[in-house]
């Protein structure tokens, strides 16, 4: 068994498919917006965005704007941290040393889904 996909569901499927594809630079596979997602290339396993309409059932908009557990793994994540600030990408705070030993710093997609950036030291 191996992981297939990890689904974010997100409120704007245009901005959330610029933001993966623009600032973290992921290859997009398949572009089914008009069906209401969009396919990467994560490096193992695919990432799915799924559009949830703004009249959907509180259910499904409870999907949009939480904190999805999904980490990138950089190999600089002060450099990636600079860069996407850079570009106005909101982080909940800089880059934090993990006592594991690696580092983690949060951020937010343009619907309001907390993501990862994860170090990890040789």
């Amino acid at each position: 068994m191996k992981i297939a996909a990890l689904r974010i569901f997100v409120d704007d499927l245009a901005a959330a498919r610029d933001f993966y594809a623009g600032a973290l630079g992921l290859l997009l596979g398949e572009d089914g917006a008009r069906y209401g997602w969009c396919v990467f290339d994560g490096g193992g396993a695919r990432l799915v965005l799924e559009s949830v309409a703004p009249d959907a059932a509180p259910d499904d908009r409870s999907l949009v704007g939480r904190f999805v557990g999904v980490s990138f793994e950089v190999g600089d994540v002060e450099a990636e941290y600079a860069r996407l600030r850079g570009m106005g990408v909101r982080f909940t705070g800089p880059p934090a040393r993990q006592p594991w030993g690696g580092a983690l710093a949060t951020l937010s997609d343009p619907s309001g889904n907390l993501i990862q950036l994860v170090q990890r030291d040789s």
